[in-house]
């Protein structure tokens, strides 16, 4: 034994070669290609090949996703021929425990994550390991992974997220002894996987996720060889490992990114997303509303559509003001029949309500900074947002008069809620959407105290039971903001 790992004897030239991914989040588009682009190393490198997802392969933003919950993405995993994954935050957080449970039964391989667990039993769910050894041709591989700790989220879940540093580190102690070569799958980001390569000792391999960081070659720190292979199928990673028989470990030799081909398919792969695109169809056309008026969305300023998303917030939350940002909205609700299919189309973000106390000067500082170009104009991407710009802010529960030729920041004149000015100094209920607990686009909302993050529904959830409540639609006609 060396370095406390045993040696395999025999073959003086061992080599092994990861194929991985991560990040796709339902772009099916490129998913036929990676799978024909992975078969065709897989053919190229022979029998000691490892194909790995680093999670967020689902999202449902995607209408096959969404259709399924899903089910469209396994069949996918499986055709393609992956060997482990993990998971990232947009299948632990936007898919239910239950339907995780049932879709991943068919799943064909492990899913490693060593950092999750039920608050219940303190046992990981019953379709994931902490850890797993797969055998290539004598060459043992650990593999344990770990996903970005979104602790209150999945403590409404049912779930608690583990500090992922210590998860691995004990998960790496308990692997050392019995395998050729440790490997982690990190839906963690690139700033974690540095701190995992520099504190934590006998990981070989950091395949990262999270933050789409695209390594076009892998990045050395230590004895611990990192990469990352940017997100949405743009590429396939590829690592060729080798024995360094001085100190008995694998180290990289070649470590690349391989362009996807769109004009590569996979034919196998190619049904089946068809087929799952014909089921979602027909699973999303479902009538929820028939409505008598178009529903207009701006994002520059107040609009209908806006408006009554803002309403569904503070109905569903119960607070004393809703504050939403248009640019969650796509195009406007057309009049006549409103299908499942359709809000998902024009509200596909996997964005949750969430309820915070913002004092009144935070309140005025934020629609202040709706008025202003730089932030209704800004594109913003990640923390669940799947829209084009932010868009203004569209309230519900209040009223704010304003002068549109004003100097910035000082436009508003007035703010009141229920025939009273808001006070400045006070304390408010504020209904809002997570992604501005992040310091994403408006950040004076992130200055809430005592966040309650209400899941699972998502927003557009919460679109579908405004638009059954009587006297919504005129509502939303009704102007909050007073030029």
């Amino acid at each position: 034994m060396r370095g406390g790992r045993q040696v395999v004897t025999g073959e003086t030239n061992q080599k092994l070669t990861l194929l991985y991914t991560n990040d796709i989040h339902s772009h099916f588009d490129t998913m036929s290609s990676v799978a024909a682009l992975i078969s065709r190393e897989k053919e190229a490198a022979g029998e000691k090949v490892v194909v790995l997802d680093i999670g967020d392969h689902m999202d449902r933003a995607s209408m096959e996703t969404e259709g399924s919950m899903g089910q469209a993405n396994v069949d996918v995993m499986n055709l393609t021929g992956y060997d482990a994954i993990t998971i990232g935050n947009n299948e632990g957080l936007t898919i239910s425990y239950d339907v995780l449970e049932h879709v991943y039964a068919g799943l064909q391989c492990p899913i490693v994550c060593c950092n999750i667990h039920e608050i219940t039993s303190g046992n990981p769910p019953s379709w994931m390991k902490k850890h797993v050894i797969l055998e290539r041709e004598g060459i043992r591989i650990g593999l344990t992974g770990a996903t970005a700790a979104f602790a209150g989220f999945y403590q409404l879940l049912g779930w608690e997220a583990g500090d992922p540093v210590q998860a691995i580190a004990e998960q790496v102690h308990e692997l050392q002894d019995h395998c050729d070569i440790i490997v982690v799958l990190s839906h963690l980001g690139l700033t974690m996987d540095k701190r995992l390569a520099e504190q934590i000792a006998g990981i070989d391999v950091i395949l990262g996720g999270h933050t789409h960081h695209i390594l076009e070659e892998p990045m050395i720190i230590g004895q611990t060889t990192v990469c990352g292979a940017g997100k949405f199928g743009q590429y396939v990673g590829r690592l060729d490992m080798q024995r360094n028989h001085e100190n008995e470990r694998f180290t990289c030799i070649e470590g690349s990114l391989l362009p996807v081909d769109k004009s590569l398919m996979e034919p196998l792969v190619e049904q089946a997303i068809m087929k799952h695109h014909e089921l979602a169809k027909e699973k999303l056309s479902e009538a929820v509303a028939v409505i008598d008026r178009q529903l207009p969305i701006n994002y520059e300023k107040e609009s209908p559509f806006a408006n009554l998303l803002a309403q569904a917030v503070l109905q569903h939350t119960g607070a004393e003001i809703a504050i939403i940002n248009s640019g969650q909205l796509l195009g406007p609700l057309p009049e006549g029949e409103i299908s499942t299919g359709m809000l998902h189309s024009l509200c596909p973000s996997p964005i949750n309500p969430c309820v915070v106390k913002l004092l009144g000067e935070h309140i005025y500082q934020a629609l202040e900074e709706s008025l202003l170009e730089e932030f209704s104009g800004k594109k913003i991407l990640g923390f669940g947002f799947r829209g084009y710009i932010l868009g203004g802010l569209a309230v519900d529960g209040c009223k704010i008069r304003y002068d549109k030729d004003g100097e910035p920041y000082q436009k508003i004149t007035d703010i009141s809620l229920k025939g009273q000015p808001l006070d400045r100094k006070r304390e408010y209920t504020v209904g809002t959407l997570d992604m501005f607990t992040f310091k994403i686009g408006y950040e004076t909302l992130a200055l809430g105290k005592d966040t309650v993050y209400m899941l699972p529904e998502l927003i557009r959830d919460l679109l579908r039971t405004e638009l059954a409540r009587p006297g919504s639609l005129e509502a939303s006609m009704i102007p909050r903001w007073i030029s």
